[in-house]
């Protein structure tokens, strides 16, 4: 065996052992793809529920602040999954480069989703705990929540297809791929974090239900 099949047979091994380590720990990019699915159903129905309270605001500022704060460990868990599979493409992983990155306009428009998403979560975040009258942090919630809207509808319109496959794909048997357990596990338990964050946080929308400044 000369030296270039030697490195070929070696980078075959190595490739296989990563692959398999993957597999074992997640699923590998298939894994993350469901879970990051599994998050992304959740984050929908929340936010359409968010969105609600957006529109009656004076009537559900509670509400909206209840459903905000279960939000945050969810929205956690789509950032950290999609920026593992970052992560992973781009150092080189095998598995995670036979699947390919997204469409172009998607890969432009990651940052701006990140980003404003991030800006919303941190600025309503903050103004819970500040208080009335929110000055620059409220501006800065408004201003995120318009430049996050577009990005995230595109995004979300994007993928939405995916997502009933993905999620269901955990629960029939014919479909099993390692890590399902984790992966559910994962999903309930940033569900109950939120549950307990939002519960904890309540009170915090007292001092905005007699101030209607943040309205205009």
């Amino acid at each position: 065996m000369d030296s270039s099949e030697a490195i070929a047979k070696t980078a075959r091994s190595e490739s296989r052992v990563g692959r398999g380590f993957e597999l074992t720990r997640g699923g590998g990019p298939e894994g993350n793809e469901r879970v990051t699915a599994a998050a992304g159903a959740a984050l929908i129905v929340l936010l359409v529920a968010e969105g609600v309270t957006i529109l009656f605001l004076r009537q559900l500022l509670s509400t909206h602040v209840f459903i905000g704060m279960l939000l945050v460990p969810p929205v956690l868990l789509k950032l950290g999954s999609t920026g593992y599979r970052f992560v992973r493409y781009y150092t080189g992983a095998a598995a995670y480069r036979r699947k390919g990155p997204p469409k172009p306009l998607l890969r432009l428009l990651a940052p701006l989703v990140v980003m404003s998403t991030v800006g919303v979560f941190a600025s309503g975040v903050a103004l819970a705990v500040a208080g009335p009258p929110g000055g620059t942090l409220l501006a800065l919630h408004k201003a995120s929540f318009v430049i996050w809207l577009p990005s995230t509808g595109v995004h979300v319109l994007a993928y939405v297809w995916r997502v009933p496959r993905l999620t269901a794909a955990d629960w029939r048997r014919r479909d099993y791929l390692r890590g399902r357990h984790l992966r559910w596990v994962a999903l309930l338990v940033t569900l109950a974090l939120g549950l307990a964050l939002a519960t904890s946080t309540i009170g915090l929308a007292t001092p905005w239900l007699g101030y209607r400044h943040y309205e205009r």
